[in-house]
């Protein structure tokens, strides 16, 4: 060491004749000994600080690619716009509505097995997620809409009968908001019961119902004015789509950074999707009232229009001029179908009146 070698020759005693005197050695070599040890832990210390340094380099390029890859891998992972229509509840027993246990396991099935994205904070994966979120408010409003006519026509003998508690109780849940995380600031500092929980109970409710309408301590009024008015009130959610369609075509048609366009069409395709379930089912429910008013076929095509319109599901969602060349318009698509589809219902429900 150049540090060592003069501080051994800056404390020789030379001897003009012998060199360094041969007593002095040992006690300077011994010096340098003691002064180069002295310095030893400051050469040890460069290569630690630059293994400490190296960590820390490839920590920071682990954490860059967890960040670059948790958002989109993990978003991938989450979404499901599930609109299979082949989608079934489990077998009920005799007894039992169809259509509320259609409506129980679609909950658990958006809730339970895949995720409820509605509810995700900004920092979980399901935060990039835009087309699902929107089509499961929309599955979750179709069931809300089922909960709030079951409670008032198809759970009670009259109207002015006393209304079923598990049917009340399935309806408050299942029309909750469908954003509320375990900590919402806007609402309380506390932590709450999040929307898939609520929706849980909702869906427990209506499987309580099912039993107790199975052990006969439940009604399921299978009467045509029932029926009626159900259809009625799905009609106008179905109309009142299309008139957010029509305004959002007047206002952004053409527009290219049109991004609320794939909102509103998922949303309506998750109602769609819904009542196209609910419907199918409620077919069984009320065959005897559909065969007796000779509505089999026309229930039929309603149900397949339902179908149709919950099946479309372009690549991009465009909101392209109405009379467009290259550009199409999906939600003038979509509308269609959600017109028919309110003018089937309309149909259906005037000879139910008859």
């Amino acid at each position: 060491c150049f540090v060592t070698r003069r501080m051994v020759r800056s404390a020789m005693t030379f001897d003009p004749d012998h060199g360094v005197s041969p007593v002095a050695a040992p006690s300077l070599w011994r010096r340098a000994w003691d002064r180069a040890r002295a310095f030893r832990p400051f050469a040890a210390k460069a290569p630690a600080a630059a293994g400490r340094r190296s960590v820390w380099r490839w920590l920071g390029w682990a954490v860059l690619a967890v960040a670059l890859l948790y958002y989109p891998v993990g978003a991938l992972v989450i979404q499901n716009v599930d609109d299979d229509p082949q989608f079934a509840a489990p077998d009920v027993t005799p007894g039992e509505s169809l259509a509320v246990a259609t409506a129980a396991a679609l909950v658990s099935r958006e809730v339970d097995i895949h995720t409820w994205t509605p509810m995700q904070p900004f920092f979980m994966p399901s935060g990039l997620l835009d087309n699902m979120p929107n089509f499961q408010r929309g599955v979750m409003a179709a069931l809300g809409r089922f909960g709030t006519e079951l409670m008032d026509q198809l759970g009670r003998t009259r109207g002015s009968s006393q209304s079923d508690r598990d049917l009340e109780q399935a309806r408050g849940f299942l029309n909750e908001q469908p954003n509320i995380w375990i900590w919402q600031p806007s609402v309380s500092l506390m932590p709450s019961a999040t929307s898939a929980q609520k929706y849980r109970a909702g869906r427990d409710k209506l499987l309580a119902y099912n039993k107790r309408l199975a052990a006969g301590q439940a009604v399921f009024e299978r009467r045509a004015d029932n029926l009626q008015a159900l259809l009625d009130r799905m009609a106008s959610d179905t109309g009142s789509d299309s008139a957010v369609i029509d305004q959002h075509i007047i206002e952004y048609a053409g527009d290219l950074l049109d991004v609320g366009c794939d909102d509103i069409f998922y949303f309506n395709k998750g109602r769609l999707y819904a009542n196209y379930l609910l419907l199918r089912a409620l077919g069984r429910d009320f065959e005897g009232v559909i065969r007796e008013k000779g509505l089999t076929n026309a229930w039929t095509a309603m149900v397949e229009t339902f179908r149709i319109a919950a099946a479309l599901q372009p690549w991009i969602v465009w909101n392209g001029y109405p009379d467009g060349l290259l550009i199409p318009n999906h939600l003038a698509a979509q509308g269609f179908y959600l017109l028919r589809a309110r003018t089937q219902l309309r149909e259906i429900s005037n000879i139910l009146l008859k």
